[in-house]
């Protein structure tokens, strides 16, 4: 059974549908492996629970305006 991990922001209930819908139709397109057997698993990370570049990302996106 092949499975997609996705750590990312949190997401709207129709956007997680939407990616998850995505991800099956191009991995399965690309293996040949029915939609069907895949799971994908969407992991939602908090910001300040990621770093880049030695920094937070939370620090990161709060000096851009974000």
């Amino acid at each position: 059974m092949p499975t997609i991990f996705f750590y990312g922001p949190e997401l709207e209930e129709e956007k997680r549908k939407e990616l998850v819908k995505a991800f099956t139709e191009v991995a399965s397109r690309l293996t040949g492996i029915a939609p069907s057997a895949f799971v994908v698993y969407l992991i939602p990370i908090p910001q300040d629970r990621v770093g880049v570049g030695g920094r937070l990302l939370k620090d990161m996106v709060q000096e851009k305006g974000g």
